[in-house]
């Protein structure tokens, strides 16, 4: 054999190689990418469901606390943007405005014994937390799933692969919000809670 055709075939060769490897790497791709898609879709149930609790929670409250009227609008404004935002983005964003003004609402409920010996209250108090907890899980579960996707997705050669195949690194984390990193107490048990500190 010549020295061109040994060229010829070393180069078929390493082609056959690269496009391989490509396939394989934009399959992965993919099924990461989808992996985010469905665990992001996790998410948004649960996020669901909290939207679907707030307005019982705020007409049981707004029964017994009529002049808290500022904190049940931040409520609506934010649980009408939750419902409204299309992509995780904007949902993460809403998301932390409505953990905010709950954590309000739950504050204030603090001042009013009326709303401790409510069964109602406290059944909905208990389904949010249920909630609240399901939306940690999925929240875990849909980072890490964005962490695996986006180191795949930057790691040599993958990055030069995920280029070609059109896929990039996903910033939307799901992360605590400021209100949410010194959430209040609230202890609905007590009949005379002490005044926090």
């Amino acid at each position: 054999m010549s020295k061109f055709a040994i060229f010829i075939v070393a180069l078929v060769v390493v082609a056959l190689l690269a496009f391989s490897q490509y396939v394989s790497t934009k399959n992965t791709l993919v099924a990461k990418n989808e992996a985010v898609k469905s665990a992001w879709s996790q998410v948004d149930v649960v996020l669901q469901r909290r939207a679907d609790l707030i307005p019982n929670l705020v007409e049981t409250v707004k029964g017994i606390t009529k002049q808290e009227q500022a904190v049940f609008g931040e409520i609506a404004q934010a649980r009408s943007q939750l419902l409204s935002a299309s992509s995780p983005a904007d949902k993460i964003s809403a998301n932390q405005r409505l953990d905010g003004a709950l954590g309000r609402l739950l504050a204030i409920a603090e001042n009013y014994p009326q709303l401790k010996s409510s069964e109602n209250f406290l059944r909905l108090q208990d389904e949010l937390a249920g909630t609240e907890n399901r939306i940690a899980v999925e929240r875990k579960r849909y980072n890490d799933t964005l962490q695996d996707y986006n180191t795949y997705v930057q790691q040599f050669p993958h990055s030069i692969f995920a280029t070609w195949a059109g896929f990039s690194a996903n910033t939307a984390y799901f992360s605590a919000s400021e209100g949410a990193r010194q959430v209040p107490k609230v202890d609905f048990s007590t009949p005379n809670p002490a005044p926090a500190h």
